[in-house]
């Protein structure tokens, strides 16, 4: 927001006290230039022999007029948060401050402006939030209502092939709303870790085989490869999210008659997991991008990230569950492909 514009009758916004760090040191600063302001009004006007009947009225109009520009240049800041305020009420929350002085004044106004643009983001968070579930969940609906209706209305019969159709959009409506559910536990923090050593090759092989029959129509080939002994500790069931949905989004990328391969390695004090497939990979530009909720699909390098299917939440459930064990996710540099890592505390944390 500009500088505000000054209609009829209003008073100028002049900010000459900006440089002072502190509203104290202007208010001091104020109060002694206004007594000097009327003492010299009050001199000159008795060295002129206008008397004191003149000169002290007029040294106290002059005076006042000084200390209501430069007071309202003062708390301008104050005034344009309130009107900031009531059009954020209204659901505007591009309106900003101009924050030019230094004091606790200006501090608050650029504190304001801070407050309003984190709001703005997540309004802006909330929007596309509501319109991506929206088309996410319209899809399948869409889709297993045809299905329906055609089964009802005798254009197809309700043979195995056409049932596991509708099967299938009914999984992912279940897959989306376990996400959304997911999402809101752990940022309610209601979702706790029952902690044990999980032998990570074990682990690995059984992750894989329950992909495999997502990777039937690709025809992939999982290859699983783990240190021996190698365990980390962890939530079964939360670390088994994570890599089924790194293992779906490998799935849904790799070209037809590719491999993905899982790997487990101590690292230092760390338990890597990594998730390789042969697809087309993630920009780097894209690579902390892909983890925030919504954001779909890997994409190539040369034209950035696009969706290519999936629900977009995955990804951020990755993210959350790894670092409710304390550990990281990201998209790992290799040259082909796409390679999702995670590191995982090798050893319990310690009590406190």
């Amino acid at each position: 927001m500009g500088p505000p514009r000054h209609g009829r009758g209003r008073l100028p916004d002049v900010r000459p006290l900006d440089r002072f760090s502190s509203i104290k040191i202007k208010l001091g600063v104020l109060v002694i230039a206004t007594v000097a302001l009327a003492a010299g009004i009050t001199w000159l006007g008795l060295r002129n022999h206008l008397g004191p009947s003149r000169t002290f009225p007029l040294a106290m109009v002059v005076s006042v007029l000084a200390v209501q520009v430069i007071a309202h240049g003062m708390t301008a800041p104050l005034r344009e948060m309130r009107t900031a305020a009531r059009a954020m009420a209204s659901g505007d929350y591009s309106q900003r401050v101009r924050a030019t002085s230094r004091d606790e004044v200006g501090q608050l106004a650029a504190a304001f402006n801070t407050m309003a643009e984190d709001l703005e983001q997540v309004e802006t968070l909330r929007r596309e939030m509501v319109a991506n579930v929206s088309h996410e969940l319209r899809t399948p609906v869409a889709a297993l209502q045809a299905q329906l209706e055609n089964m009802v209305d005798g254009v197809v019969e309700p043979d195995p092939e056409t049932l596991q159709a509708a099967l299938d959009q009914t999984e992912r409506l279940g897959r989306l709303v376990t996400y959304l559910l997911d999402l809101s536990r752990i940022e309610a923090g209601a979702i706790g870790l029952d902690i044990a050593d999980v032998p990570v090759a074990d682990f690995l092989a059984e992750a894989a085989a329950a992909a495999r029959p997502l990777a039937a129509e690709k025809d992939l080939t999982f290859e699983v490869s783990a240190e021996e002994p190698l365990t980390v500790p962890a939530d079964a069931e939360r670390l088994h999210q994570v890599v089924a949905n790194l293992l779906q989004n490998a799935v849904r990328h790799s070209p037809v008659g590719g491999r993905v391969r899982l790997i487990g390695r101590r690292v230092g004090p760390s338990v890597v997991l990594d998730v390789v497939d042969e697809g087309p990979g993630i920009a780097p530009a894209d690579r902390q991008r892909v983890f925030q909720r919504f954001t779909r699909g890997n994409a190539p390098a040369q034209t950035g990230l696009q969706s290519t299917g999936g629900t977009g939440l995955g990804l951020s459930i990755v993210r959350w569950a790894a670092e409710l064990h304390g550990g990281t996710v990201e998209v790992a540099d290799t040259p082909t492909g796409c390679t999702m890592r995670v590191r995982l505390p090798a050893s319990r944390p310690t009590a406190g």
